[in-house]
């Protein structure tokens, strides 16, 4: 079963606020074995309203809109619906009473804007919000669906989950939707293709496979759609059991997993200490660790070592190697993560310094560069890292990469 989403309002389209609700629709509808083929955002248009929800209607058996149900002027969407289905606005008793309760106790006056919120289509089915003023409207048109929310995203939430999915599910014969992830580290999404291409070529054909790219990681996506979600689940558990016969050293967890929580469960199972040095990356690193619960077990300290002085005068960086090879070099590299991990009397120490931009590259060093280096109890190692042109683009991804360079060396430790 296909499914669209229309996300109404010309404030997603100048840009003024970003479309989180349709993402978070079409988690719900994923999860229920709905297929969404395709998430559209429109503006405050009543023709273009009409034409989109025409077209959508021929392709998909459900639509959800969000957005166009506020009490203003601009605010088009209920009045078009009932156009469109050929039905008049009525008052609904249990609605007005909700908003105006919802009004008193905010302190605000029950006037004829507010009362209007309470005028839904004849023909529909009303959601109750009560969580908001704008109700939710159900409309079945030709064995189709059409369920129109409020765009306030904690209000759709909320109706989504408490209205719209239990009707659809009772509504349709639903079969399931079926994904797994498998997260990768330490290969590019070229090399890790290349690698497990005997495995690929071997999938059932019902199984679709999707490469992710992320900084420092490549996930793989398993998706099977509508089928028999017991059976097929299991086979997607095996044929990932494969995969990690094959690249047992590059696989980092399952779905939402990341480097940093690996490092984390690696670090307290082994009861072992971290420190970071930063330079280019500023403290995301630093950041990425201690914002997961229980990180206080092993994170002893992080040094945001801008500044040449600061390198020298804390993290006992040689001043004589930074005026020869330069901050962003692999002799202060490894010297920032050695005096790191001194300094905090850790087991391991990971450093950045680099050049984020978008001043202050060279031929020799273009912006991008990053020296990344680990401390560890055997030795120290570091790698050079080209991360890109764009100064988030380069902290995020030198951050991602030091962590993954960690793990690495965590894991030849064991």
């Amino acid at each position: 079963m296909n499914a669209s989403i229309i996300t109404i309002g010309d404030e997603i389209l100048i840009g003024q606020i970003v479309d989180t609700n349709s993402a978070a629709i079409a988690r719900h509808l994923n999860g229920a074995g709905i297929v969404v083929r395709e998430k559209v955002s429109i503006g405050d248009d009543r023709e273009q309203i009409v034409a989109t929800l025409r077209r959508a209607l021929t392709e998909s058996q459900v639509v959800v809109i969000t957005g166009g149900l506020g009490p203003t002027k601009d605010d088009i969407t209920k009045k078009t619906l009932a156009e469109l289905f050929g039905s008049e606005l009525v008052n609904d008793p249990t609605v007005a009473a909700h908003v105006e309760r919802m009004l008193a106790e905010r302190g605000i006056a029950f006037n004829e804007l507010n009362r209007s919120q309470a005028l839904v289509p004849a023909c529909c089915t009303v959601l109750f919000n009560a969580h908001g003023t704008a109700p939710g409207m159900w409309f079945e048109h030709e064995g189709r669906v059409v369920v129109s929310l409020p765009g306030v995203p904690f209000e759709m939430e909320h109706l989504m989950q408490d209205e719209v999915m239990p009707r659809l599910k009772a509504r349709f014969a639903l079969k399931q939707i079926v994904h797994r992830t498998l997260i990768t580290s330490g290969l590019a999404e070229s090399m890790l293709a290349e690698r497990i291409e005997a495995w690929e070529n071997a999938l059932p054909p019902y199984l679709k496979l999707a490469y992710l790219p992320n900084p420092g990681t490549v996930r793989l996506r398993l998706s099977a759609y509508e089928v028999e979600g017991e059976s097929v689940s299991q086979e997607i558990e095996r044929r990932f059991a494969a995969l990690r016969t094959l690249i047992p050293e590059h696989v980092v967890g399952f779905e939402t997993a990341t480097l940093q929580e690996l490092v984390h469960d690696m670090l307290t199972e082994r009861r072992q200490t971290l420190a970071t040095a930063e330079s280019c990356t500023g403290g995301t690193i630093a950041s990425r660790f201690t914002t997961i619960p229980g990180a206080s077990a092993y994170f002893r300290c992080g040094v945001v070592s801008y500044s040449n002085e600061a390198k020298a005068d804390v993290l006992g960086v040689d001043p004589a190697t930074i005026e020869r090879f330069g901050a962003v070099s692999e002799q202060v590299a490894r010297q920032m993560a050695e005096g790191a991990r001194r300094i905090a009397g850790a087991d391991y120490a990971v450093a950045t310094t680099g050049i984020a931009g978008p001043a202050g590259g060279s031929d020799e060093k273009p912006v991008g560069t990053v020296w990344i280096a680990v401390a560890a109890p055997r030795g120290t190692v570091a790698v050079r890292k080209q991360c890109g042109t764009d100064r988030g683009q380069i902290i995020d991804r030198a951050s991602s990469q030091a962590i993954a360079l960690l793990r690495e060396q965590i894991a030849k430790d064991s």
